[in-house]
């Protein structure tokens, strides 16, 4: 449907395609791959003809006779979201807070004239409960705030499905997602594949959801596809480098010795936190809802403990109590087995436990050079240490960043050089525990290995304990030692990480596991040239 023939870019003289060629079929899934910077999203960006200012593209991308690139903005404007429709990676800034998802859906068909106000309403109505969002329970007047993350992106499809165009654009539809709702939405969008007949370029650096969607992909480094083909060929030959060295990072495993000691950091005991809801009617009393009920674990020192479950089971209610943001219905949190977490607790106690944030650069202050943002936690001690500069380089040091980085801002770095300047920053004050909040989900598979890597090396030196909240079954198998299952805001399942991944015994995790997108096994034993961690 789409060819698209030497493709090339620069911005401000900046090489970022370069002689791009693929063939989008009609009706099928094309899959682009790669590590963050290699040019993928800018590939969706320039056939939708949105690149920044100071580009100059060169090639052609034709769709039924016509060279995209040859059109004028006019021209464009009749095929953006009419022909060509795109799903960006992260909904809540896609998504126009003020307006209702209804008005949000509605705005495509009305825009293009497909539709009066009345009729585009009762459109948008129909796109939404083809996604999965019912009227009873997700009106039209609903704003993006009052839906989940999984939620939120079906919105996104219906607004890009609205015209029903030709050829849908999902960048990273799924990366921040749960790995039940992910499946829900790589299901979704295969069957509108399959029912409406369009094409859909799915732009990921998950090599297992490729695998199970895409009928041709192509691999990308550096503005160059480098491989491309039919997804089974492709997987089982693996003929070059990179894609070898892709396939290595995703199954990657650290290198762990972990030496659990006896020393109980963090004790948690029957657990309680409640919510109270908005009242149905002017009597009685308001509902509450249960976001955590009745959770008791133990961490110890050098362990690494996994915290899995899917978006609203209460692991970020449960966060927030540990790191004392929240106050408790009943139980409590102890840290060194005697000292109580809670929002009142003296700084020197808080200093013992950090927390390691999903989206680094959301959690700085992008005013601060790295120097200031690193050194953040100082203010939980009495005064700033006289040798503060040199933790600082210390700390940059240990997580294989330069010492001159701290007179950077957070801008100039990668999204896998900020996660590691956010672990910096957790270790200055060389805590007894970590917290990490997803801290891998948004990264790509290389990037990924390296900070799993980074964490057990500092686990292994520094003796800390790890609590590890992930989506990412995988990195959990990969890193911890136990792993507790949270569902509706109880544990359900828990115990050694192996056993339970090996022989899950509660239908929960179970559902889990099977929702988990996989690389087929028979896929990746053909070649034997390449060593797979």
């Amino acid at each position: 449907m789409i060819t698209v023939e030497n493709l090339s870019l620069d911005i401000h003289a900046t090489p970022i395609l370069r002689d791009v060629s693929f063939v989008i079929e009609q009706g099928k899934v094309f899959g682009l791959v790669g590590e963050s910077g290699s040019g993928k999203s800018m590939t969706s960006l320039a056939l939708m003809k949105l690149l920044p200012e100071g580009s100059l593209r060169s090639g052609s991308a034709m769709m039924d006779g016509r060279d995209l690139f040859a059109l004028d903005e006019a021209a464009m404007c009749r095929i953006r979201g009419n022909e060509i429709g795109m799903i960006f990676q992260e909904p809540m800034t896609a998504l126009n807070p003020v307006q209702t998802i209804g008005d949000q859906v509605a705005e495509t068909l009305i825009i293009h004239g497909a539709a009066t106000r009345r009729e585009a309403m009762k459109l948008a109505r129909e796109k939404l409960d083809r996604v999965g969002l019912d009227g009873a329970r997700f009106p039209l007047d609903r704003y993006p705030h009052e839906l989940s993350g999984g939620q939120r992106q079906r919105v996104c499809i219906a607004m890009a499905i609205a015209l029903r165009p030709r050829l849908l654009i999902a960048d990273e539809p799924s990366t921040a997602l749960d790995v039940t709702t992910q499946a829900q939405i790589l299901t979704l969008l295969k069957g509108l594949v399959d029912e409406e007949g369009m094409s859909l370029l799915l732009i990921t650096h998950d090599l297992a959801v490729v695998a199970g969607v895409a009928d041709h992909v192509a691999v990308m480094q550096e503005g160059r596809i480098v491989e491309q083909g039919p997804t089974e060929a492709l997987f089982r030959t693996r003929a070059h480098e990179y894609t070898q060295r892709l396939f290595a990072a995703s199954s990657h495993r650290p290198a762990r010795e972990p030496t659990v000691q006896d020393e109980v950091l963090l004790q948690v005991d029957s657990v309680h936190r409640s919510y109270a809801l908005p009242r149905r009617s002017l009597f009685g009393p308001s509902p509450r809802l249960e976001a955590v009920r009745g959770v008791s674990f133990t961490l110890r020192r050098g362990e690494s403990l996994g915290l899995v479950g899917e978006s609203g089971c209460g692991k970020s209610t449960l966060t927030r109590a540990i790191l004392g943001l929240e106050v408790l219905q009943a139980g409590n949190i102890r840290l060194y087995g005697q000292k109580e977490i809670s929002p009142r607790m003296p700084n020197a106690l808080r200093a013992g436990l950090q927390v390691v944030f999903q989206d680094p650069y959301g959690s700085f202050n992008p005013r601060w050079k790295v120097s200031h943002l690193v050194s953040e936690p100082f203010h939980l001690m009495p005064r700033t240490p006289a040798d503060a500069r040199e933790r600082i380089s210390e700390a940059l040091s240990e997580v294989g960043l330069r010492p001159s980085d701290a007179d950077k801002y957070i801008h100039e770095f990668s999204g896998g050089q900020r996660q590691r300047i956010a672990i910096a920053r957790a270790l200055i004050n060389r805590p007894d525990l970590i917290v990490l909040d997803e801290a891998v989900s948004a990264l790509d598979v290389r990037v990924r290995a390296q900070i799993l890597d980074l964490l057990a090396r500092l686990q292994e030196s520094h003796q800390m304990g790890y609590l590890f909240i992930s989506h990412d079954l995988h990195v959990v198998r990969a890193i911890t030692d136990r792993v507790m299952v949270m569902k509706a805001g109880e544990i359900v399942e828990a115990g050694e990480t192996e056993a339970v991944f090996a022989d899950p015994r509660h239908p929960y995790t179970r559902e889990l596991l099977a929702a988990t997108p996989t690389i087929p096994a028979h896929w990746i034993e053909g070649n034997r040239n390449e060593t797979l961690v």
